[in-house]
């Protein structure tokens, strides 16, 4: 009898399990139905080998990158977090500081931080997405899509490669004369920039497609197409798209809705609070809220054969702007360095406000490396740096060498020599 009752509750218990995982199952695949293109066919958790994920010296390297985060977070007093994994293994993780004034919203794995122009990475991989599935060319002009816009050699590939020469809506609009109508409103949309352009037709910065020029009207341009071809406001088209098919379960789009709740960015050296402005709620070009760990799940998606054709994934690492010498160029939603060596180095930088990060994704190595800062501090871009302990990237190297020698030109140069 008390062999039957045994087997009887085993049998009751491994059908609640069951009918758990299968409950689970549909609800994930509830949460994932779209139709929209999606990243809904990479598998997270098969990307990597075994050997994918192994590091003979570990011990060696994360006690090192335990030192750093000691001397330049702690010891600068950064807030933010830092992530350093090597295929399916987190190597190092760490968090500190808080997201809201007053001390509100202690930061942790969980805490959604403005990413900024590393926000133009995930627009462009949504977009490629949609040129994958045939739903827009790279080589088609915005006029296709706009009527009116000024600029008939814009294309699509030129706003993701940062040669368009559009003018950035930042100095544009402030100087236009007399001041339009979308000034008096608490906050611009991509939609207001768009019409601005149009209207006002502000000079290009420089001749299209001559020469590579950093421009986040571009990629709040890219955010607009989005919309248009998906039929779907951008913060949902990228939740369906992007951030539920790769499981970025703290990740989205910061709106007007979210300012009451969303982490704030503050000045360096106190907990003082750096204010919205008219800006900030324009998107593609930043205004994506993540964590490292997000960011993570991204950049293994990215190590996946089945993110994007080879063809569309060989032309995102591909250097476009090559008029100048030099180890700097940008990609398709991404910024590299192209050393003496050969090797290359795939990343993106983020400032706004009081905002800071750094997004890495190592290609040879398999490497993630992420760093979200959101109380300013040019410090928060030697992250970057600890790229040299996995690949031969000697600049990187002497840079990593420099900052944990207490060079104080390296600490203290910011953009000027880790780049935005």
């Amino acid at each position: 009898m008390k062999t039957r009752n045994f087997v009887l509750i085993v049998t009751v218990f491994l059908s609640l399990i069951s009918c758990k995982k299968e409950a689970d199952s549909k609800k994930a695949s509830a949460e994932n139905t779209t139709n929209l293109p999606n990243y809904g066919n990479v598998d997270l958790d098969g990307v990597f080998t075994k050997a994918d994920s192994q590091l003979g010296d570990k011990g060696i390297l994360t006690g090192y990158i335990d030192q750093y985060y000691k001397k330049i977070w702690e010891g600068g007093d950064l807030s933010g977090g830092i992530l350093v994994a090597k295929g399916d293994e987190i190597l190092y993780e760490n968090y500190r500081g808080f997201g809201r004034e007053g001390n509100q919203m202690p930061i942790d794995k969980n805490t959604p931080l403005h990413v900024a122009s590393v926000s133009k990475t995930l627009t462009a991989m949504a977009m490629l997405k949609l040129v994958e599935a045939g739903k827009i060319k790279l080589s088609d002009p915005l006029t296709q899509y706009f009527p009116g816009f000024p600029y008939p050699n814009v294309t699509v590939q030129t706003l993701l490669d940062q040669r368009s020469g559009l003018p950035k809506y930042e100095y544009f609009i402030p100087k236009i004369q007399p001041a339009p109508a979308e000034l008096s409103k608490p906050f611009i949309t991509n939609q207001d920039v768009l019409n601005m352009i149009i209207k006002y037709k502000p000079d290009l910065a420089r001749d299209t497609d001559t020469g590579f020029m950093y421009c986040n009207t571009n990629f709040a341009m890219l955010a607009l197409l989005i919309e248009k071809i998906t039929q779907t406001p951008f913060p949902q088209a990228m939740k369906e798209m992007v951030f539920q098919p790769l499981k970025m379960e703290h990740t989205y789009i910061f709106q007007e809705k979210d300012i009451p709740t969303a982490a704030q960015s503050f000045y360096y050296g106190g907990n003082r609070l750096y204010p919205l402005d008219r800006l900030d709620l324009i998107y593609g070009d930043k205004n994506v809220y993540t964590t490292p760990r997000d960011l993570y799940n991204f950049s293994k998606a990215m190590f996946s054969k089945d993110f994007l054709k080879p063809d569309l994934m060989q032309m995102v690492f591909t250097p476009y702007s090559n008029e100048k010498a030099g180890m700097n160029n940008y990609g398709l939603g991404f910024r590299m360095k192209i050393f003496d060596n050969g090797e290359k180095l795939t990343y993106h930088n983020g400032w706004w406000h009081g905002t800071n990060s750094v997004f890495a994704h190592l290609l040879k190595s398999k490497v993630t490396i992420v760093a979200i800062g959101n109380k300013y501090s040019g410090k928060v871009y030697t992250a970057l740096s600890l790229s040299g302990l996995f690949e031969d990237f000697p600049a990187q190297k002497d840079k990593l060498h420099s900052v944990m020698n207490d060079n104080k030109d390296t600490l203290n140069a910011g953009h000027e020599v880790f780049g935005e």
